[in-house]
């Protein structure tokens, strides 16, 4: 059946998987079920049509009637065979995914090698004298975050490998480090030249391929993407946001539920939680023979430097400049291979330490394969639903509805909305794709003003960024929680109390700039002055409803703060005067050569 024909139906699919999802906490069953119902709505009609010709030559009478009730079964049956058809097309006709699947495979594999030398436990206990407080850590992430703005997937295993067990020592809640990854991993990528922007670009050019304006007449690109950084408010103001949270320490909703549970019990996850990723749980203790914090930050150093190097190697050209080299860039693949190399920089600690034989070497990263099963399972099935949403028509349902209610002031907001929902359902690259092409046209020929459609633009990835944030189902989410070994569900049911007031910010600051025209014009910088304005805004929110969550909760704030490190840890590091990372003597004092 031709996509577009399904109507509200086409919308089930993504309630009854994100429902399940926040009922059930199996995010990978309630993604499939969702699936399957795509397939079963998909096939229906051919199901009761098939059904009323069989009937009809039976002679059985009310034969439509009948295969109305019978075509539900049948379209059950035949919904299950097209779900894994989607399942196994979701990654085995895109690369891309199938790039995505392996990158987590490795980096699983190399998560476990750091933990089995013995690296993670050294790069704790010298946290322990350094980064002492959760502001500092919360700092440390975000600004770790900021800088690693080529990729978000990058950035969600940089910075959430790199601070997982220095927050825990700090009874940082999971949740919390969940919170500041993903709320600046995405947002950072798609303000900067990254592989979001080289996809923005990309999207920009299809949109204007659709006007009636002459090449000529075509304004470059990239200009259009600058220009519509300060209408990306969601992303801004998330990542200030992200600041506000870390440097006041003041939670409120389920995210001062968490903070006060990690601080007073020390239980950095849920009691039911069930982390995407525990790597005491399935590697067992660390070898302690000699722990170095070289096993811990030259594979990571080296995971970064081979993916910039993959970048400008993959997108260099005789003659090309830095902005042609981010756009022809193969992201994907660089990740890939920078994974490969940050494995084979654990392989070489491991044989010169002398801390294990290449044959446990391999065993380890088998099991660091298998610690990462569970999120690739809720990536795949995501990528799953994308297939639903295609086959179904739900873009050009929900976007057809927005068409007629559009005006140049309203514009902003039913794009960012429409572009939300669409990133909530699923991916928010596939509401970029989907939406940009169709804002650009409208904006221009609403307004025939190029101003226009760089605030459609930054309004199609503000919404994006949002549904990805408030989305258990999107790719990027999924990574967040993964990789800070949080809980999916935690991890969206915390982030969603600080992500809407971002965007209810962000859409008040929009209607301020659409109507305020007649006074400023469509002035880029009006916008950027109302960015300040939105900042104060959201700190009082935050000052506020942590106040009166707390009172509520009966919770003192005080309590939540950073406490004494030295009783955060649930075996205490102190360092004897002949442990290798003390201030004593080394037990090994032979040169670092390597």
């Amino acid at each position: 059946m031709a996509a577009g024909t399904f109507g509200i139906w086409s919308v089930l699919p993504l309630l009854v998987a994100i429902v399940l999802a926040l009922l059930t906490r199996k995010a990978a069953l309630a993604l499939f079920i969702g699936v399957w119902a795509g397939g079963a709505i998909y096939h229906y009609q051919d199901s009761t049509a098939l059904l009323t010709t069989y009937l009809e030559d039976l002679g059985i009478p009310a034969a439509e009637a009948l295969s109305q009730i019978l075509g539900i079964f049948v379209a059950g049956i035949w919904g299950l065979v097209q779900s894994t058809t989607w399942v196994v097309e979701s990654v085995g006709n895109s690369v891309f995914n199938m790039q995505i699947v392996v990158f987590c495979f490795l980096l699983g594999s190399a998560v476990a090698m750091i933990w089995r030398l013995g690296g993670t436990h050294a790069v704790t206990t010298w946290a322990t004298n350094h980064v002492d407080t959760k502001r500092k850590a919360g700092l440390a992430a975000w600004a770790i975050g900021l800088l690693m703005f080529f990729d978000d997937y990058a950035n969600s295993a940089i910075v959430g490998t790199t601070m997982k067990d220095i927050s825990d020592n700090l009874r940082m809640s999971r949740e919390k480090l969940a919170y500041i990854v993903d709320s600046t991993a995405a947002p950072v990528s798609t303000l900067t030249l990254s592989s979001w922007a080289a996809f923005q670009l990309s999207m920009i050019d299809a949109g204007y391929q659709a006007t009636d304006l002459s090449a000529s007449e075509t304004p470059s690109s990239f200009v259009i993407f600058l220009q519509s950084i300060p209408f990306n408010m969601y992303a801004i103001l998330a990542i200030a946001m992200v600041a506000i949270i870390v440097v006041s320490q003041r939670d409120y909703g389920e995210m001062l539920t968490a903070e006060h549970r990690a601080a007073a019990t020390g239980e950095v996850t849920g009691e039911d939680a069930q982390p995407m990723q525990d790597v005491k749980e399935e590697l067992g203790e660390p070898n302690l023979k000699n722990p170095r914090l070289r096993i811990f930050f030259v594979p990571v150093l080296v995971l970064v430097a081979v993916m910039v190097a993959g970048v400008l190697w993959s997108g260099y050209s005789p003659g090309a400049g830095y902005y042609e080299i981010i756009i022809n860039a193969d992201y994907a693949s660089s990740l890939v291979v920078s994974a490969v190399a940050m494995v084979a920089t654990t392989f070489y600690y491991a044989y010169r330490l002398g801390l294990q034989s290449v044959s446990e070497s391999v065993d380890t990263t088998i099991e660091g394969f298998e610690i990462m099963m569970h999120a690739v399972a809720i990536l795949v099935f995501a990528w799953s639903i994308g297939e639903v949403v295609s086959a179904l028509g739900t873009g050009d349902y929900v976007a057809g509805y927005a068409n007629a209610f559009l005006t140049p002031e309203i514009l902003i907001v039913i794009v960012m909305i429409v572009s939300a929902f669409m990133a909530f359902t699923g991916d928010s690259w596939a509401a970029m794709g989907a939406l940009t092409p169709i804002a650009v046209p409208i904006a221009w020929n609403l307004t025939g003003n190029h101003t226009m459609v760089a605030v459609a633009v930054g309004a199609v990835f503000s919404g994006a960024i949002f549904g990805d944030h408030t989305s258990p189902i999107s790719p990027s989410t999924v990574l967040s929680a993964t990789f800070t070994g949080a809980d999916l569900i935690d991890h969206v049911r915390t982030q969603i109390y600080y992500a809407v007031p971002v965007m209810m910010v962000s859409v008040l600051l929009m209607l301020i700039w659409g109507y305020g025209n007649p006074i400023w014009g469509r002035s880029i910088w009006v916008a950027v002055a109302l960015l300040p304005l939105g900042v104060l805004m959201l700190v009082g929110v935050v000052y506020g409803l942590s106040q009166i969550d707390a009172d509520r909760k009966d919770i003192d704030l005080a309590t939540i703060r950073d406490v004494d490190q030295s009783s955060t840890s649930e075996t205490p590091l102190h360092l004897d005067q002949d442990h290798p990372l003390s201030d004593g003597k080394q037990v090994d004092n032979t040169p670092d050569t390597d």
